[in-house]
């Protein structure tokens, strides 16, 4: 079976327990000058595939292994089903753990890889062999069980990496970067697969990635962090439409930042637009307004003040960058059937949607709030 097979949860397989209640309260942990957790309170529900999004050195995989009890966190707690296990060594610890360079032993083979958490816990070989053949079914290796790693591709080893997280039937399933090795096709067809497969065990799995794309289309919740920090969590819809932070909104998709005028009545000016703005009006007139680029219309036009620079085609839309009079420059997606006209040197007008615009002072501030975790 190639890398591309497809996991399934039969009815025959068995069902890992009910997904546990996940909570990090107060978790600071340093590494020397460096703070890697900065008081982060996050909790993750019974059952929900939540993901840990940021940028290098944020502190996301770092949480990942505190919770695995890799690290012990400078202050702070951590409570699973609301006992606390802060203290409690990692082979006690009810949670399987896949890593981003598969950690598979080379001497063994796909089969007892699987079985080799339950062997040391003095399983029976019989009951062993059972176990792994299940699992090896279960994400898409029947037949590779007699396979060494060194003998499948990048996408088999992370399936068995994979079915070895799940031979002891954690209640927690934590994912750290598990296909930021892997080549594009094969990272988007395990990424669908993993959310297959986690919704049909019901097991509460943390996942820990820098890839925006990849959060959003898997998780139920996407906690964005920053220096350590919690900035917002929030489900992928709300995070991408409300974002709660300047480093939320620009971290999360593509965002123009353009300059503004507030105006009476809760209104902003921008980019020859008069649009409500979201949240939190901030004291002072000048400001930045963040606009996402399919919220930006750009129409080819002799008369029009803006120029374009460049335009690039992603398929259904095409992402066309224009300067603006007085500087400055903002990105629309347009409908490629319509974009034919936008070429470099052309003029053409750009028109903000109307709808609420995320507004943050020239400091860059957020006013908008948004829902924490």
């Amino acid at each position: 079976m190639s890398s591309t097979a497809t996991l399934t949860a039969s009815e025959e397989q068995p069902a890992a327990p009910a997904g546990a209640l996940v909570e990090f309260r107060g978790l600071r942990r340093a590494f020397g000058p460096t703070v890697a957790l900065d008081g982060l309170d996050l909790t993750a529900r019974p059952g929900e595939l939540l993901a840990l999004l940021g940028p290098s050195g944020c502190g996301k995989t770092t949480a990942l292994r505190v919770l695995a009890g890799f690290e012990q966190p400078d202050a702070g707690d951590v409570l699973v089903d609301g006992a606390d296990i802060t203290l409690v060594p990692a082979n006690r610890r009810d949670a399987g753990m896949v890593f981003q360079s598969y950690s598979l032993f080379p001497h063994l083979n796909a089969r007892d890889n699987v079985a080799f958490g339950l062997r040391v816990r003095k399983v029976s070989a019989a009951e062993r062999r059972t176990r792994a053949a299940e699992l090896l079914d279960l994400v898409g290796l029947p037949e590779h069980g007699d396979r060494f790693p060194h003998q499948m591709s990048g996408g088999q080893q992370q399936r068995v990496a994979l079915a070895r997280a799940l031979a002891l039937r954690p209640r927690v399933l934590l994912l750290d970067e598990p296909l930021s090795a892997l080549d594009a096709k094969v990272r988007l067809t395990l990424r669908e697969e993993i959310r297959r497969l986690q919704l049909s065990l019901g097991i509460t799995t943390i996942f820990v990635t820098h890839d925006q794309e990849e959060a959003l289309s898997m998780a139920d919740r996407v906690a964005v962090l920053n220096a350590g920090r919690l900035e917002q969590c929030a489900p992928p819809a709300e995070l991408y439409e409300r974002p709660a932070t300047a480093f939320v909104a620009e971290f999360v998709g593509t965002m123009n930042r353009l300059p503004g005028r507030l105006t009476d009545g809760g209104r902003v000016e921008v980019a020859g637009a008069t649009l409500p703005v979201d949240g939190e009006i901030p004291a002072g007139r000048e400001v930045e307004v963040l606009i996402r680029p399919e919220n930006v219309t750009a129409t080819a036009d002799p008369e029009g003040t803006a120029t374009v620079v460049s335009a690039a085609f992603f398929g259904s839309v095409t992402r066309v960058l224009l300067d603006l009079p007085g500087g400055g420059s903002v990105k629309a997606d347009v409908p490629s059937r319509d974009a034919g006209e936008l070429q470099p040197g052309v003029r053409a007008t750009v028109v903000p949607a109307e709808r609420p615009a995320l507004v943050v002072p020239v400091t860059g501030v957020v006013a908008s709030a948004g829902d924490d975790a």
